[in-house]
């Protein structure tokens, strides 16, 4: 078995705090991400994990064993990198079987074993070409095949692909998924990419400040963010934030977001949001559940029709995002190509208030 179990680490570079208490359970198999802005403290931590940095406090165990004082080559772990760090003087099968020769595996065993992770990962043709020879994304299935010939307890991903380009990307984010699902080892994976994070993980993780922020399926963290940095954090384009007032509308409750626009609260959420009646708080909406107008007029259920003028058009091809102000704030919604109109004319648009958020602007944290 290999899970991996973080509790309490810290870790110090003099004064500075790169990462603070950070308590993790990854269980055996779990595809686990994460992902934060830069300087949040992600890549710190897989490097502790992997040995690569000590720690300045708490406790770090793989299958049941604290490794805080083991080297990495006693961990049993194998780390891809954002550099593919490859010997070019080196064909891709000895490149592979480098670090079995070192250990000393018998030659009919490395064999078999760059066999089967050349066959898994589609790079049997390659084995006698050297790395120049290769794109970018072939040297990274010879990176990723590198690690997976030593049949770690647990794989460790640091950002391996942004050094591709965006087409590229896609395609070896299949590809690691496709990899895992027929490898099935514990996996870490750091990244930047909110999308290559939710398109991957089994759970994400999203940091910030050298803190954990929140931990869910990528559907939680979408649908039920705890705090405003995870609500803006997750979801391309950001979710739009819009100040406002929550006041009493009938029985019921509205948000006031403007003297020209106010929301009805739907039902189920009026006692979870009647605490906050009378204060400031900040309205959350993602742009796709900002769209155009589709049948009957002024919407009904917990749909409600406004309208806007438009400050910018962006046509995407598939979608076209369209700009408008509320009391102020910049926000964004995605329509259909052909609803879209020009720039500085008004448009009607209907917000999906089943997908609404409130926030607390004193603690960032989602009511």
């Amino acid at each position: 078995m290999a899970e991996v179990a973080l509790r309490n680490v810290v870790k110090k570079y003099d004064d500075v705090v790169a990462v603070s208490g950070v308590s993790l359970d990854i269980p055996n198999h779990e595809f686990l991400v994460l992902v934060g802005p830069s300087g949040c403290g992600k890549s710190t931590t897989l490097r502790m994990i992997a040995g690569l940095e000590e720690i300045s406090g708490g406790e770090i165990s793989i299958g049941g064993e604290v490794v805080n004082d083991l080297p990495p080559k006693d961990r049993d772990i194998a780390m891809v990198f954002q550099n593919y760090a490859l010997y070019p003087h080196m064909t891709v099968a000895e490149n592979m079987s480098f670090g079995l020769k070192l250990r000393k595996f018998p030659k009919s065993e490395i064999k078999t074993r760059v066999d089967n992770a050349a066959r898994i990962l589609d790079i049997t043709e390659l084995l006698e070409r050297r790395p120049k020879q290769l794109s970018g994304g072939q040297r990274q299935r010879v990176a990723m095949g590198r690690a997976i010939v030593r049949n770690p307890k647990v794989f460790l991903f640091d950002e391996p692909l942004s050094n591709l380009d965006a087409k590229l990307r896609v395609q070896m984010r299949t590809e690691i998924k496709r990899v895992h699902q027929k490898v099935k080892t514990t996996t870490v994976y750091v990244t930047h990419d909110q999308v290559e994070a939710m398109t991957l993980a089994d759970r994400v993780v999203v940091m910030n400040g050298g803190r954990i922020e929140q931990i869910g399926t990528p559907n939680e963290l979408y649908h039920q963010p705890k705090t405003r940095f995870v609500a803006g954090f997750i979801g391309s384009p950001a979710m739009n934030f819009m100040p406002g007032k929550l006041e009493t509308n009938g029985s019921g409750l509205k948000v006031r977001l403007s003297d020209a626009l106010s929301f009805p609260v739907p039902e189920n959420r009026a006692a979870r949001y009647r605490p906050a009646l009378g204060k400031d708080i900040l309205f959350g909406l993602r742009p796709e559940h900002i769209t155009e107008t589709r049948g009957s007029n002024g919407a009904g259920g917990n749909h409600q029709d406004f309208s806007t003028v438009l400050d910018v058009v962006e046509p995407m091809g598939m979608e076209t995002m369209v700009f408008f102000k509320v009391g102020g704030a910049e926000v964004c919604g995605r329509v259909e190509p052909t609803a879209a109109k020009g720039s500085g004319e008004t448009m009607q648009l209907r917000a999906n208030l089943d997908h609404m958020h409130l926030i607390d602007p004193a603690t960032n944290l989602v009511l």
